[in-house]
């Protein structure tokens, strides 16, 4: 069930009409990576000289600029553990459209959904947003102490975040809060699962950036999968 979730997540790139929300879900990923390397880059030409003076070589120039080079690779390396925030909250601006993609292809004949407002959809991501960054800055203080358990650690708890936000942002599409919560209950670990699995290629820089894209589509179909079962 997990894996057909996830290969018809990735299969729904290629369908007609994916190019647009393929597009809008790498842009924003993309946009806010981007944003995030000039705010260090501004911080490198503040608190980095121009010209530094060593013992016995002499000035040596351009500093700044070499490390503002080098801080595009350090970023794409970072972005192995940022996309995980940025994945979290730019699920809700898209998931609508992935789902009805998805849904028209594979599940014709469905009822209408209530689509959520732009202020439901900027809370849910807000919240969510923050529990990821709360809970892996948390994981940070931990890492140090379990090395070899770092990445077990690490795709066990994005796993689980991912899983539950990705799958009661797509359940409660179609379902009432409380039967959300009760179809996840039946289902927390296939989720945690799924949740893990798709926290995996979130790890590796630029086929990250359509992961967001792909999930919502994943747990579309994970979640008429377990609502029919």
């Amino acid at each position: 069930m997990i894996f057909n979730a996830l290969f018809l997540g990735w299969a729904d790139l290629f369908r007609p009409g994916s190019a647009k929300v393929l597009a809008k879900g790498v842009a924003l990923a993309l946009g806010l990576l981007v944003a995030l390397w000039l705010g260090m880059v501004q911080l490198i030409g503040a608190f980095v000289p121009d010209t530094l003076s060593l013992p016995w070589i002499g000035p040596i120039g351009g500093i700044d600029a070499v490390l503002s080079f080098a801080s595009i690779g350090v970023m794409i390396v970072a972005s192995m553990f940022l996309m995980v925030p940025v994945a979290s909250i730019f699920t809700g601006f898209f998931l609508e459209d992935v789902a009805e993609m998805v849904e028209g292809a594979h599940y014709p004949g469905l009822a209408p959904v209530r689509k959520l407002t732009l202020a439901e959809t900027f809370g849910d991501s807000l919240r969510f947003f923050g529990v990821v960054v709360g809970a892996n800055l948390a994981a940070l203080i931990v890492y140090p102490f379990v090395i070899p358990l770092a990445p077990v650690l690490f795709f066990g708890l994005n796993g689980y975040l991912l899983g539950r936000e990705y799958f009661q942002m797509a359940a409660a599409r179609r379902m009432h809060r409380d039967e959300v919560r009760a179809l996840y209950q039946r289902n927390k670990m296939t989720i945690w699962l799924a949740g893990a699995a798709m926290a995996v290629p979130l790890s590796v820089p630029l086929l990250n950036l359509t992961v967001p894209v792909v999930g919502a589509a994943a747990f579309t179909h994970l979640f008429h999968a377990l609502r029919g079962r």
